[in-house]
């Protein structure tokens, strides 16, 4: 018996338990239109852009940062996203805080209103603001922002 391996036994039922459970799992083929299969509405119904509003109301501006530059300043706005240079390391949150503080004034909103919704320590973020502001404004004001520098 030297060299075999003992495993607990496994009941027919809990091998046939976890089969079904891996079907139920397993992506759908595409295949043609109907039968009452539903289907994704066409791209164009989708938000495209950095700026869009999520279900609470807020605006939510993803940005691709650039800490350690040597002023702040909207250097482009793209499809994906907003490119921010912060004029503040990248160490201790530091940045997070300048961008914050940087995107109130240039969207004219109080500091409270804007917050880091996700990516703390990445350079890719995104940056809720929870005043009442359109997310159109936001971008009109956001492009104004990048064509000065």
């Amino acid at each position: 018996m030297l060299g075999r391996v003992c495993r607990p036994a496994v009941s027919v039922t809990a091998v046939a338990r976890a089969a079904a459970v891996r079907a139920h799992t397993m992506p759908r083929k595409e295949g043609k239109e109907g039968k009452g299969r539903k289907t994704e509405p066409p791209a164009a119904a989708h938000p495209a852009g950095p700026v869009v509003l999520d279900k609470s109301g807020s605006v939510l501006i993803a940005v691709h940062a650039k800490p350690g530059s040597k002023l702040n300043a909207v250097t482009d706005v793209t499809t994906e996203a907003v490119g921010v240079a912060i004029a503040a390391p990248p160490t201790e949150g530091e940045a997070n805080a300048e961008l914050c503080l940087y995107l109130s004034k240039v969207l004219e909103v109080r500091k409270s209103e804007v917050n880091l919704h996700k990516g703390g320590k990445s350079r890719e973020k995104v940056v809720k603001i929870s005043a009442a502001i359109t997310p159109e404004v936001v971008l009109e004001k956001l492009k104004s922002e990048a064509s000065k520098s």
